[in-house]
C-alpha cells in the first residue's frame, strides 16, 4: 500500500518488521509492506480505520494532540467483532461499519466498543459526513441519522438531529447505485446516472447553481445524460466521474481542490480540463484535496490542499491543477493499483501484484447496489418452486416485488448505455425484457400468484404519490406487463383497480411526467396499456349490467386513466386507432336507453347525469356520442316541455331569411331552451324538422355574403374565416354564433365551410400550422418553407417578427428570423392568424354558440366530429336511398318507379347532390340522418296530363311528388329541370 499525507511516517502500525519504505527521496510517499492484507479503509479528519484479513479484523488509529499542540497519529488499536466486516466509513471522528449480515455498527470518538445502530438490516452501503450518517439497504431504502444543522437528514425543513436512523421517504422507489457524504452534504447516485444532492450548500457543493442549503434531495440537472458512475465528497467540494472517464468538480475552490487553476468556487459541475484525454477510472476526495486515478497510465493525479503532504508531490503546498503523485517507478512497475482512498488529510493507494489483482480488495460500492430482477433469479424461482426452497423463494419474491426501487432498477436498456439517457421522454427501460420476464413467471402459477399477491398487497399501496425523478416512475410502465399475463388468465381485475388508484394518486406534475413517458413508448407496450384498462373497463360495465348497476367508482377510475391515455395517443408520433378505446357494450347500453326511455324516465335522471359523460368520451365511438347528445336533447326537451316552455317560432321570408332571423333574435332575446321552429311566410308547411333544414340551408348561403361582412372566404381553400376588417359590425358575430349553436341544437346543417380550426377552438384545443394549411394553403406553405430551408435561404428571406404590420414580439420589427428562432416565428404567426387577430370576433361567436346550444355533451365530440355535426355529412350511400324508399300510389314494380331509379343512378355525383337538396333542403345530411336512415316517400301527383308537370318535393316530410310520365326520357328531362331550379319547385 502507498500512503502519503498527515503523520504517515510510521505506517500507522500496519507494517511488517522493516516493512516501511520511503518511496522517494523526500519521503512524501511511503510504501507499506503490510502485516496482513487490507481489504478496505477510510479516513476522517480525526480517525483512520482499516479492514484487515478479509473482514475478520478492524484496526483504528485516531489523531491526537501532543504536549506541544501538534497533531500526531495515535497507536493502531484492534476492534473485536463477532461478525465479518465488509465496509466502513469515517466521519470527523466517528466510524460506521457494515457487517456481512447487513447490520450497521458505530464507533464513537470516545469509545472503540462497537454499538449496533438501530434495527437496520440488509444494508449494502454506508457513508459518513462529518457528523451525519447514511445507509442504503438491499431493497433501495435510504436511512439517515446524526446532525441535521443544514438538512443533512434529507427529511425536510425543521427536523431535529437524531441518533436513530430515519427512512428518507423522498428517495423511495429510486434504484440507487451509490450513496456518499462529505462535510455536511450528501449525494445519491442512481443506476442510470442521475445525481441527487442535499444538505449544506454554502460553497455550491451541491452543484445546483446557488448557495442555498437543501433539506430534501435535489436533482443535479447539469449532470443528466453525462453517464455518472461515481460521486465523491470533500468537506465543501464534490467530484463526479463519468463512464467515459471525465471528471467534473464543483463547490469550494479555496485550496485549488477543483483543479481549474483557480481558487474560485464553482456553483455548477465544471469539467476538469487538465484531465481531458486521460481516461480517469477512480476518484477520491479528502477533506480539501482530490485524487484522480488513470488506470491506463498507472498514474494518480492530485490537486487541492497540500500542507500535510496529502498531494504526494514532494512540496507541502496547495496546487490548483492536477499533477501526478510521485509514486516510485521501481515499485509501481511490479504492482497493480487496485483502489485509491482519500480522507481528512490522508491519501492511500491499495496495490496488489499482477497475479493477485482484485483478489483481496473489497469495494463496498462495487456490486453492492439496489437489488434488481434478472433472468437467473426468475429461472431459479420457476425451477425450484416445487422444492424445499419455496419458503426462501417466497421471501425473495416479497423482497423484490414489494420494493419499487428493485423494480425500477430492473429491465434497463443497457444496449449502447441507453439507460443513461433516461429523461422526461425516455424511461431507460427495455420493456421487451419485462414482457419476457413476466411470461416466464406465468409458466408457474404458484410463482405468479405470489408475485400478484405481493404487488397487490404491499407494493401498490406503498407507492409514493410524489416520486423523485423519472426512474421513480418506471414501475408504472413495468406493472402493465404483469397485468397483461394476469388478465390473459382471466384474473387480475382487483390488482388493476389498485394500480389505477396508484396512478390517479400521483401528484399532477408527476402524472404529467408519466404521460410524457407514455407518449414515447413503443407501439406494443402502449397497446398493452390501452388494452389493459379497456378490458377492465368493459368488465366493470358487464358486472354492472349483470348486477343491475355499474360499479361506478371502479369504472370511472379505469376510464379516467383511459381518457389520459387517449389524450397521449392524440399527441404520439405514431398513433393507434381510436377504436382501441371504444367499448361496444357502452354503445348498446346507450342505444337501449334511447329506445326505451319515456318522458318520465328523463325527468327522473339526476341533474349531473350528463356531466358524467364529459370525461369518458374516449370510450364512445361517434355513433355512441350522437346517442348521448340525443339523450341530452331529449332530456332538455322533456324538462322544459314539462315546465310549459314553448318552442319559439321564427317567421321569415325566403328572400330575406337572414335579415328576418337577425331581427327576430334581437327582439326576442337569445335565451330559449327549446329548438327553433321555422315558418316561411305565405307557405303552409309545418316544421317537423324539414322546414328547419331548409331554413338553415338558406342561411348558409346568405351568411357568406351578408353585410356588414363577418366572414371572408379564402381564395385557395374556399373556406370561411372571421373577417378582421372593421366594417360596422355590432352584434353580428354573436348572432352568427347563436345561429350555428341553434343549428346544432336543432340537429340541422349550417354549412359555412369553416375549417377544422374553428371547432378546435370551440373545444379549447390548440391550433397548429396544419390548421393554417387547411384554411390558407399558400400562406402556410410559405411558413413551411421557412421551417424547411437552410440557414442561407432563411437569411435571404429577410423576415422579421411581424404579421401584417403587427409585432409578434416586442420590437419585432427589429428582430430577424433565423435558423434558431424560426420555429418560434412560425408558431407566433399561426397564433396571430388563427387566434389573436380574431380574438374579439371569436369571443362573440363563442358566446352566441353557447347560448344557441345550451347543452354540454357536444363537448364530447372530436373537432372532426363536431364539424360534421354542424356542417353535415358528405358520405353518401346512394343505394341506401332506394332500399329505404316507400311508395304511395305506386308500387316498386311500376314502370315509373323503375325508370326513376334508372335515371337517378345515371346522374353524376353533383346531380345526385342537387336532387338531395331538392328533396331535403340541403345536400349535406345531419349526423345521424345518413341516407341509410333517410326514408323518402315517392307519391303519385295524380294528374292526367302528367307530361305537363314537373316533380315537386315536400322537404318537411322528405316526399317526392312524381307524375306518371309517359317515357323515361320525359322523366329525365323534367326531373333534371326541377332539381336545377329547386328554389322554384320546392313545396311545403
Amino acid at each position: 500500500m502507498f500512503s502519503w499525507g498527515e503523520n504517515t511516517r510510521d505506517g500507522f502500525g500496519l507494517v511488517k518488521s522493516n516493512g516501511l519504505v520511503k518511496a522517494n527521496t523526500d519521503g512524501c510517499v511511503n510504501f507499506i509492506h503490510m502485516k496482513s492484507p487490507i481489504t478496505h479503509l477510510s479516513a476522517g479528519n480525526k480517525v483512520v480505520a482499516f479492514i484487515r484479513n478479509n473482514g475478520k479484523q478492524v484496526s483504528v488509529a485516531r489523531m491526537q494532540d501532543d504536549k506541544d499542540g501538534r497533531r500526531i497519529t495515535g497507536k493502531l488499536k484492534g476492534v473485536e467483532f463477532r461478525e465479518k466486516i465488509l465496509a466502513l466509513s469515517c466521519g470527523d471522528a466517528h466510524i460506521i461499519l457494515l457487517s456481512e449480515e447487513g447490520r450497521v455498527f458505530c464507533l464513537t470518538q470516545s469509545s472503540n466498543v462497537p454499538r449496533l445502530v438501530g434495527n437496520l438490516n440488509q444494508v449494502i452501503q454506508v457513508a459518513c459526513g462529518d457528523q451525519h450518517f447514511i445507509a442504503l439497504t438491499q431493497d433501495g431504502k435510504v436511512f439517515t441519522w446524526g446532525q441535521n444543522s443544514s438538512g443533512q437528514h434529507c427529511l425536510g425543513k425543521g427536523e431535529p438531529s437524531t441518533s436513530s436512523p430515519q427512512l428518507v421517504k423522498s428517495l423511495s422507489g429510486i434504484p440507487l447505485a451509490q450513496i456518499t457524504a462529505g462535510g455536511d452534504h450528501s449525494f445519491a447516485l442512481t443506476l442510470s446516472g442521475a445525481v441527487f444532492g442535499w444538505g449544506k450548500n454554502s460553497a455550491g457543493q451541491l452543484g445546483l447553481g446557488d448557495t442555498v442549503d437543501r433539506p430534501a434531495p435535489a436533482p443535479v440537472d447539469c449532470l443528466n445524460l453525462k453517464k455518472t458512475i461515481t460521486v465523491s465528497c470533500g468537506v465543501e467540494h464534490t467530484v463526479v466521474l463519468t463512464k467515459g472517464g471525465l471528471v467534473f468538480t464543483f463547490g469550494s475552490g479555496r485550496y485549488g481542490q477543483l483543479g481549474h487553476n483557480s481558487l474560485r468556487n464553482e456553483l455548477r459541475p465544471r469539467l476538469v480540463a487538465e484531465l481531458w484525454g486521460a481516461k480517469v477510472t477512480q476518484i477520491a476526495c479528502g477533506r480539501n484535496h482530490t485524487l484522480a486515478f488513470v488506470g491506463s497510465f498507472k498514474k494518480i493525479y492530485s490537486f487541492g490542499h497540500g500542507e500535510q503532504g496529502q498531494l504526494g508531490n514532494g512540496v507541502k503546498m496547495d496546487q490548483s491543477v492536477p499533477l501526478p503523485v510521485q509514486l516510485p517507478q521501481d515499485h509501481i512497475d511490479d504492482l497493480q493499483i487496485e483502489q485509491t482512498f482519500a480522507g481528512g488529510n490522508h491519501s492511500f493507494a491499495l496495490c496488489s501484484s499482477a497475479k493477485e489483482s482484485g483478489k483481496e480488495l473489497n469495494d463496498s460500492n462495487l456490486g453492492k447496489v439496489t437489488q434488481t430482477l434478472d433472468d437467473d433469479i426468475i429461472n431459479r424461482w420457476i425451477s425450484d418452486c416445487d422444492s424445499k426452497s419455496w419458503k426462501k423463494i417466497q421471501k425473495e419474491i416479497t423482497k423484490t416485488f414489494s420494493s419499487a426501487s428493485c423494480l425500477n432498477g430492473s429491465f434497463l436498456d443497457k444496449s449502447r448505455d441507453k439507460h443513461y439517457q433516461t429523461s422526461l421522454k425516455h424511461s431507460g427501460l427495455d420493456l421487451s425484457f419485462a414482457r419476457l420476464a413476466f411470461q416466464k413467471l406465468a409458466k408457474k402459477n404458484k410463482v405468479l400468484a405470489e408475485v400478484e399477491d405481493v404487488v397487490h398487497r404491499i407494493l401498490l399501496p406503498s407507492l409514493s404519490k410524489d416520486p423523485i425523478g423519472v426512474e421513480g416512475l418506471r414501475v408504472y410502465l413495468i406493472i402493465p406487463e404483469l397485468l397483461r399475463v394476469l388478465l390473459k388468465q382471466q384474473r387480475g381485475i382487483d390488482i388493476t383497480e389498485a394500480f389505477v388508484f396508484a396512478i390517479l394518486r400521483l401528484d399532477p406534475d408527476k402524472l404529467q411526467v408519466l404521460e410524457g413517458l407514455w407518449s414515447t413508448l413503443p407501439d406494443t407496450p402502449f397497446r398493452t396499456l390501452v388494452k389493459t384498462f379497456h378490458y377492465v373497463s368493459a368488465e366493470y360495465l358487464r358486472m354492472g349490467a349483470e348486477e343491475g348497476c355499474v360499479v361506478k367508482k371502479m369504472f370511472e377510475g379505469t376510464v379516467m386513466v383511459m381518457e389520459r391515455l387517449y389524450e397521449v395517443n392524440c399527441n404520439r408520433r405514431i398513433k393507434i386507432a381510436a377504436s382501441n378505446f371504444h367499448i361496444n357494450r357502452a354503445n348498446c347500453m346507450l342505444q337501449n336507453m334511447l329506445n326505451t326511455f319515456e318522458c318520465y324516465d328523463y325527468l327522473n335522471l339526476p341533474e349531473d347525469f350528463f356531466n358524467s359523460f364529459h370525461g369518458k368520451s374516449c370510450i364512445f365511438n361517434t355513433e355512441a356520442k350522437c346517442i348521448v347528445y340525443q339523450l341530452e336533447l331529449n332530456y332538455s326537451f322533456a324538462i322544459h316541455g314539462h315546465l310549459d316552455f314553448w318552442a319559439p317560432t321564427i317567421h321569415v321570408s325566403r328572400e330575406t331569411a337572414l335579415v328576418d332571423a337577425f331581427q327576430h333574435l334581437r327582439q326576442s332575446g337569445h335565451d330559449f331552451p327549446m329548438p327553433l321552429k321555422v315558418k316561411f311566410q305565405e307557405e303552409n308547411g309545418v316544421d317537423e324538422g324539414g322546414v328547419s333544414l331548409e331554413f338553415f340551408s338558406l342561411l348558409g348561403r346568405e351568411l357568406l355574403t351578408m353585410e356588414p361582412k363577418t366572414l371572408e372566404v379564402d381564395e385557395d381553400s374556399g373556406l370561411a374565416w372571421f373577417t378582421t376588417a372593421d366594417g360596422g359590425v355590432t352584434d353580428e358575430f354573436t348572432l352568427l354564433g347563436l345561429l350555428c349553436g341553434k343549428a346544432l341544437f336543432n340537429q340541422c346543417v349550417l354549412n359555412l365551410c369553416f375549417p377544422l380550426a374553428l371547432f378546435k377552438k370551440l373545444l379549447g384545443l390548440t391550433t397548429t400550422l396544419d390548421d393554417l394549411k387547411e384554411l390558407s394553403p399558400t400562406e402556410a406553405s410559405g411558413l413551411q418553407y421557412v421551417l424547411d430551408e437552410d440557414e442561407e435561404s432563411v437569411a435571404a428571406m429577410d423576415l422579421v417578427f411581424m404579421y401584417k404590420g403587427q409585432e409578434l414580439i416586442p420590437n419585432g420589427e427589429e428582430v430577424p428570423v433565423t435558423m434558431v428562432n424560426r420555429k418560434k416565428y412560425v408558431d407566433l404567426y399561426v397564433d396571430m392568424k388563427l387566434n389573436k387577430s380574431v380574438q374579439s370576433q371569436f369571443a362573440d361567436f363563442e358566446k352566441g354558440f353557447h347560448e344557441g346550444c345550451p347543452t354540454q355533451t357536444w363537448r364530447m365530440f372530436l373537432p372532426e366530429e363536431l364539424m360534421t355535426l354542424l356542417q353535415g355529412d358528405d358520405n353518401y350511400e346512394w343505394d341506401k336511398l332506394r332500399q329505404n324508399a316507400e311508395y304511395q300510389g305506386y308500387r316498386p314494380t311500376d314502370d315509373i318507379i323503375q325508370n326513376f331509379w334508372i335515371v337517378f343512378m345515371e346522374f353524376s355525383e353533383e346531380q345526385k347532390k342537387k336532387f338531395l337538396t331538392f328533396l331535403t333542403g340541403t345536400d349535406r345530411l345531419p349526423r345521424g340522418r345518413s341516407l341509410s336512415k333517410l326514408q323518402m316517400q315517392i307519391t303519385s301527383l295524380g294528374s292526367t296530363d302528367a307530361d305537363e308537370y314537373y316533380p315537386k318535393a315536400q322537404t318537411c316530410s322528405v316526399t317526392l311528388c312524381l307524375p306518371n310520365y309517359s317515357s323515361i326520357d320525359t322523366l329525365q328531362e323534367k326531373l333534371l329541370h326541377a332539381i336545377t331550379h329547386c328554389d322554384v319547385f320546392g313545396d311545403f
